[in-house]
């Protein structure tokens, strides 16, 4: 046995992240091999979540079909026609590969355009 003690998900010889308990009857590290009994693990309860960031205001989501070309992440960017909040960006290689992008930014209000070279 290993002279480490610590969380029972990694490995107490090295510390790599132990695979999931299969229907072996031993757990063996992919890093140094060192084999775990998979009896320790009996009990455990294997949990596992996604977090996305929350949901912004529906004033902010496109999502009627008359705006299904203004679909992309909104930024707070002020529109420079409407003056108001929120625009639509997407990125294009549209210069040499050794030069920035170009980001081209929709208004959600007004549908102005604006690019910008990075």
């Amino acid at each position: 046995m290993s002279c480490f003690q610590g969380d029972i998900n990694f490995c107490p010889e090295c510390g790599n992240i132990l695979p999931v308990p299969g229907i072996q009857n031993t757990i063996t590290c992919p890093r140094c091999s060192f084999d775990i009994p998979a009896s320790g693990f009996a009990g455990q309860v294997i949990k596992s979540s996604v977090v996305f960031n929350p949901l912004v205001q529906s004033s902010t989501t496109v999502e009627s079909e008359e705006d299904s070309e203004l679909k992309g992440p909104v930024v707070d960017r002020r529109c420079s026609r409407c003056n108001k909040e929120g625009m639509v960006y997407h990125t294009r290689q549209m210069r040499s590969a050794d030069e920035g992008q170009t980001v081209f930014f929709t208004c959600i209000h007004c549908r102005h355009q604006e690019k910008e070279d990075s």
